[in-house]
């Protein structure tokens, strides 16, 4: 899943995480460690919840099948769909239940909110590119500020905000849903077409919600080959130069960043745990987390302020489950304050690469910072109600 590039980290930061107030918040609880690392799961969504009071359901998402198709020898494609939720008053959106039709190939979904400008600008970006859709690895291949109200991974069903809350979404707004398809386990039939959509749940601006924002933690992969692994690959210069030649060099540059703003532009630190400290330049208070890594992670955990007295923590997950990565609330909401300091700290595990069906036949490689499903990311999500 890959949310921003590094480049826009200190931007995200504004809207993004947590102050030291008051006592010790109770972490959010990990999802239950059920069958780790397996790939994707399949199966029916639960049933939506009830629709609280002044809600409606809109539903959006692709109208025909799209088969997807990896570029540029990689076993990923980025695929970027414009849907229109229709609107013509303002509206907030108060949750959303992803239905990823063909499970065995969605990675993740992300939904962009544009303003309509941005949509004229996606339309045209829409037309130009072949086929449905277009190519975005990365983020959502429009210009500007786009705003994330809504995704989906594994493990996540139907996604609340909480009562009084939501992603405002002005009239003429629309939204980019973007779709990672992994075809890592397409078979010699071809990974088949995907129909994917999400259920919104809306309400209107009368009910006076409070906006919300998605913020995002990140820290480097600096994954070196596993004991005895060999090959061309297990050179990080080679393998951030794969890297580049499957999602574009933007991909390579984000490494780069990475280890620029999480390591002060030092030598890299190869290892099977990295951590990055970035500051909070706005305050607010935060309702919900989540963490994502891919199939070689073991476990991810986000702390403020780490090392001082006022040092807590907001999500621990000891055991990563990767068919386990829905966003849940806080069990108490988090203030936080301009100045604090978050960190995200995640561990991988390189020796899960020739356990893992999906990954047994591809070569060892030293693993960076990668959009692919046989790369890896660090990633703590937020979801925060900005001051």
């Amino acid at each position: 899943m890959r949310f921003a590039r590094p480049a826009v980290v200190t931007a995200l930061a504004g809207v993004l995480l947590l102050a030291a107030c008051g006592s010790e918040p109770e972490p959010v609880a990990a999802p239950p460690p059920s069958a780790p690392h397996t790939g994707h799961s399949s199966g029916s969504a639960p049933p939506p919840t009830p629709l609280r009071e002044g809600e409606r359901f809109v539903e959006v998402g692709l109208t025909q099948p799209y088969t997807p198709a990896a570029p540029n020898g990689g076993t990923d494609e980025y695929r970027c769909f414009l849907v229109d939720p229709g609107l013509t008053e303002p509206a907030y959106l108060t949750g959303s239940r992803f239905l990823p039709q063909n499970a065995a190939i969605v990675h993740h979904a992300i939904f962009y909110r544009l303003d309509p400008e941005q949509a004229k600008a996606a339309a045209s970006v829409d037309a130009e590119a072949p086929g449905e859709g277009w190519t975005c690895f990365g983020d959502s291949g429009v210009q500007g500020e786009t705003a994330w109200v809504a995704h989906w991974a594994p493990g996540a069903g139907e996604t609340l905000m909480p009562d009084g809350f939501g992603f405002a979404m002005p009239p003429g707004s629309k939204l980019v849903m973007q779709v990672h398809y992994n075809l890592l386990g397409a078979g010699d039939g071809g990974p088949g077409s995907d129909t994917s959509g999400m259920q919104m749940r809306l309400s209107a601006a009368g009910a006076k919600l409070k906006p919300l924002a998605t913020g995002l933690v990140m820290a480097p992969i600096e994954l070196p080959c596993e004991p005895g692994g060999t090959g061309p690959l297990c050179d990080r210069e080679a393998a951030i130069a794969d890297v580049a030649k499957r999602f574009g060099p933007e991909s390579a540059e984000t490494v780069h960043q990475l280890n620029q703003w999480c390591n002060q532009g030092g030598a890299p630190k190869p290892g099977t745990t990295q951590s990055c400290d970035q500051p909070i330049e706005q305050g607010g208070t935060v309702y919900m987390a989540a963490g994502h890594m891919h199939l070689l992670g073991r476990s991810i955990k986000v702390e403020l302020n780490p090392g001082t007295a006022n040092a807590q923590t907001v999500l621990d997950v000891p055991e990563y489950n990767f068919d386990g990565q829905a966003l849940v609330p806080l069990k108490k909401p988090l203030k936080i304050a301009k100045g604090d300091v978050v960190r995200v700290t995640c561990t991988h595990d390189a020796t899960l690469r020739k356990q893992l069906p999906q990954l047994q036949s591809l070569p060892s490689r030293y693993v960076v910072w990668g959009e692919g499903t046989s790369d890896e990311m660090c990633l703590g999500i937020l979801v925060v109600a900005p001051e």
